[in-house]
């Protein structure tokens, strides 16, 4: 057995902090005080619904199970406390937790301790930031339940590390560009190269090549959530928009349920840093900003389910329901769409074949490894391209910005055209498109156009990062909202006479600011029609949609 903790004191201190008797004191009233005895395992790694413990006396050991051996990341003492983000999202237990020396704990179920993070203040300041420096310890050092194997050239593989990264799940990655043993493991093992990535889950699970969705069913992302009762709302989609009105919805006591198709966080969470977001002077990156909103709307008990797709909108009666994958109803007395838009794809011959290698629709530091010291392309004016040039020209030699327009003036915030014109290895092509890509297992060479020249330019160029347009994700409420020719969904005032005629708009006042032709559903963020286009107005849309729920609920 090895001891692993984090080195320095200060660390420690953050990480397990101890409470003083008053505030274990209040803890209990929230749960129950029993006594425990040396060797009882109160909390197994994979259990689905984990309990909290405080130690009043004795000693728990907090443990990595590992193929060989264990591994105690820290031993609680009294006043110390058990626990990581799984016990907020109510995913399995990553962690066992053993008592060591008889004694006595308080615990509490998941929903006790939430009600103790609503309700105390002080106490739950303490535990969410402990909660949220553990796991990022578990990440940094891939105490996870889970190792992928698969090549950095392939495209599968960097959507499951984007998965699970996205999600905040600890993971360990053997290349097998690099390991030829793994590779060789895989060749007895008869998994062929099509059936890579390798997902080892929980330990004992294999999975080839798996989908988003199987990931999630293997690690148990979704157990906590309960898809048989009728909400009050329905949000569709966790980015920025969604998660607000997650928050709010939640915060208010409303029963509030985020579906989402993918990972949380939306185009916004694969924003390599944002720097004109409100409080954050020196920025911060999408991911990070995304995560702490997902654990602040669960931490007020907004339920989230992901990996799976919003398949179709029942419009036709109240409550409303939406279908997801496999044929499941989840009823909605009310529904905010998120759903947000996805980057237009450029007309390029096999551009499907060099997606995740080679071409990437977003630029976090993820994919930033993968072209490190490497020449690299943009392609698109707006913010979200700015943010990635700067981003990319920290570790990349030369970035190449393409951008159809004379400028950047009418697309991006001029602080960040400051930043690109002080930055030597950002190049801007101007009124210019990339007409060509090609390779073999991954993307090698690509051409561009000067379009009032003519002008064709080749380069030897392994990694272009798409930004450019968006296409709303609104396949699935066909037939139900009124949309405009791009496929927005229209609100408030932008409905016309005959868009409400159409739907039949039964009530007697006219449609809210943001709901659509149906009474009690909104849109809000990137798929309403006239949308802002920003992280800020988005999470400010998702905050006001849930005013209007209200008053919906109450119609």
């Amino acid at each position: 057995m090895t001891e692993s903790v984090i080195e320095s004191p200060e660390k420690l201190d953050r990480l397990f902090p101890t409470l003083d008797p008053a505030q274990v004191a209040r803890i209990e009233t929230y749960g129950r005080s029993r006594r425990v005895t040396a060797g009882e395992v109160i909390v197994e790694a994979g259990d689905r619904q984990p309990h909290f413990f405080v130690v009043r006396r004795g000693a728990v050991e907090v443990i990595r199970p590992a193929p060989d051996g264990e591994v105690v990341i820290h031993v609680d003492q009294a006043g110390e406390f058990t626990g990581e983000g799984t016990l907020i999202t109510g995913r399995p237990s990553l962690i066992r937790v053993r008592v060591r020396d008889d004694g006595e704990v308080v615990q509490l179920r998941r929903d006790q301790l939430l009600r103790l993070l609503q309700t105390d203040s002080e106490i739950g300041q303490i535990l969410l930031r402990a909660f949220i420096l553990r796991r990022a310890a578990l990440i940094a050092r891939g105490y996870g339940d889970v190792v992928v194997l698969g090549s950095r050239l392939c495209s599968g593989t960097l959507r499951v590390k984007e998965f699970l990264s996205r999600n905040g799940h600890p993971f360990q990655s053997i290349d097998l560009e690099r390991d030829t043993g793994a590779q060789d493991l895989l060749d007895r093992l008869g998994i062929r190269p099509e059936e890579s990535p390798v997902l080892l889950c929980r330990g004992n699970v294999v999975l080839r090549n798996p989908s988003n969705e199987q990931i999630a069913d293997c690690l148990g992302f979704n157990v906590a959530v309960d898809l048989d009762a009728t909400r009050d709302v329905v949000i569709i989609g966790a980015g920025p928009a969604g998660l607000g009105a997650a928050v709010y919805a939640a915060s208010e006591g409303l029963d509030a349920l985020v579906v989402e198709m993918n990972v949380p966080g939306g185009q916004a969470g694969s924003s390599s840093w944002i720097e004109n977001y409100l409080g954050f002077p020196n920025g911060i990156s999408g991911q990070e900003l995304t995560a702490r909103a997902y654990g602040q709307a669960q931490k007020f008990g907004a339920d989230v389910v992901v990996a799976k797709q919003v398949v179709k909108l029942s419009c036709d009666r109240t409550p409303y329901a939406v279908e997801i994958d496999g044929g499941r109803r989840i009823a909605a007395r009310t529904i905010v769409v998120a759903s947000g838009a996805q980057y237009r794809k450029p007309n390029l011959a096999r551009l499907g074949e060099f997606e995740g290698s080679g071409v990437y629709y977003g630029a976090t530091f993820m994919e930033s490894q993968l072209c490190d010291g490497e020449e690299v392309v943009i392609i698109g004016g707006g913010n979200s391209a700015g943010q990635a040039a700067v981003f990319l020209a920290e570790t990349c030699p030369r970035v190449n910005v393409l951008v159809r327009s004379p400028s950047l003036t009418e697309s991006m915030s001029r602080y960040l055209i400051r930043r690109i014109e002080a930055t030597a290895t950002i190049t801007v092509h101007t009124e210019t498109e990339l007409v060509e890509i090609d390779g073999g297992r991954h993307l090698e060479r690509v051409a561009w156009r000067h379009k009032p020249s003519g002008t064709l330019e080749r380069r030897d160029i392994r990694h272009v990062f798409v930004m450019t347009g968006a296409l709303p994700s609104t396949a699935w409420v066909d037939g139900c909202l009124a949309c405009d020719d791009k496929g927005f969904i229209k609100t408030g005032s932008d409905l016309s006479p005959d868009d409400l005629a159409a739907a039949k708009w039964p009530l007697g006042r006219p449609p809210h600011t943001l709901e659509s032709s149906l009474p009690g559903i909104f849109a809000v963020g990137d798929v309403r029609a006239g949308s802002m286009k920003r992280v800020a107005s988005a999470v400010g849309e998702g905050a006001a949609a849930i005013a209007l729920v209200h008053r919906a609920l109450h119609e």
